[in-house]
């Protein structure tokens, strides 16, 4: 019976020439996570690291990589599912023929997977090997960390008695994604992606149980990746530790302006989805369409998810794609917002 689904597989998705079977590269990124970690973790004793600063920066810097690990976990093994025991065919099936009408029907489907956007971007990149176009991936991957159950119960806990706000974020993140979709669907080359995922594989091969292609491909994505998310919350836990608080009280002043500095913020910040709610409810002084952009721009665009898609998909599509998906959030944000806050 598994022979007959590779058959099935290998017919449905021609593998041809070029495409090569996905290796594990993991030394590279194991040698950025054993010196993040040990940075990060480096016992006090020398001068200079009994510094407060320091120490916040160590803090702020675990916090993240420790928030966000159990969510690449998930997002890692799903990825290394779906390449192992997903039949190939099986997206094509269930999404609409019509690449305009499956952009919608996979950012629906984000509220599935309750994760953050460290486990999105493994998922995404496993569906566009397995045939799935890229416009749909893409638009699962944006709406996935902002509408999935645990996200709007979170948002619901830290807004009570603001049912405006949990409304507010779905409709601006569906829209976010939906229009992502469409305009890679308009805009988007292929060859800004990376070439290995630019061929269609069925993700199991000749010669290895589905179990050993399940754990490689678990072992590539996870360590590959999360080198990558090491390196956003340092990039992160630096910002966090050299702002002063008095710049947020310079913006919070302005109605256009603090919308687009809690945007920013937001990128910098690099909160997990399922707690920036929180952080969001903490800015009182801001006004609530700033606080709503602050939610939908986080779990689309943030350092260690830049870092996380130039490692998955490439530089080129990851610049690109993060400066759109920033601008298209920010101008859901506020039309939502002033409709509906």
């Amino acid at each position: 019976m598994e022979k007959s689904d590779e058959l099935v597989g290998a017919a449905a998705v021609p593998l041809g020439p070029a495409v090569r079977r996905i290796r594990p590269r993991p030394l590279g990124a194991a040698l950025v996570l054993t010196a993040a970690a040990t940075a990060v973790l480096l016992p006090a004793g020398t001068r200079w690291l009994d510094d407060p600063a320091v120490q916040a920066w160590r803090t702020v810097c675990l916090a993240i990589t420790v928030q966000a690990l159990p969510f690449l976990l998930l997002g890692t093994a799903l990825s290394g599912a779906i390449n192992a025991f997903v039949p190939a065919d099986l997206f094509a099936r269930v999404l609409p023929k019509r690449a305009a009408l499956a952009v919608p029907v996979a950012g629906a489907a984000g509220a599935i997977l309750p994760g953050c956007e460290c486990a999105s971007v493994p998922v995404a990149g496993s569906l566009i090997r397995r045939g799935v176009t890229p416009a749909a991936a893409f638009a699962f991957l944006l709406s996935a960390p902002a509408i999935n159950p645990v996200v709007l119960t979170a948002t619901a806990v830290a807004f009570p008695g603001n049912p405006a706000m949990v409304a507010a974020r779905l409709l601006a993140s569906l829209t976010t994604a939906a229009v992502m979709g469409w305009l890679w669907l308009w805009l988007g080359k292929e060859e800004w992606l990376r070439p290995l995922l630019r061929h269609r594989h069925t993700g199991h091969h000749h010669g290895h149980s589905r179990w050993t292609e399940f754990r490689l491909g678990f072992q590539h994505d996870f360590l590959h990746a999360g080198g990558f998310l090491v390196l956003g919350a340092m990039a992160a836990a630096t910002f966090n530790v050299t702002v002063p608080r008095s710049v947020l009280d310079t913006f919070s002043g302005s109605p256009w302006l603090s919308v687009l500095f809690l945007a920013g913020l937001a990128v910098v910040l690099a909160v997990c989805s399922e707690a920036d709610a929180f952080v969001a409810a903490s800015l009182t002084g801001f006004s609530p369409t700033a606080r709503l952009a602050f939610l939908v721009v986080g779990p689309m665009v943030d350092l260690k998810l830049i870092a996380l898609q130039a490692g998955t998909f490439g530089r080129a599509f990851a610049w690109r794609f993060s400066a759109a998906t920033t601008a298209v959030a920010i101008a859901a944000s506020a039309l939502t917002g002033g409709a509906l806050l």
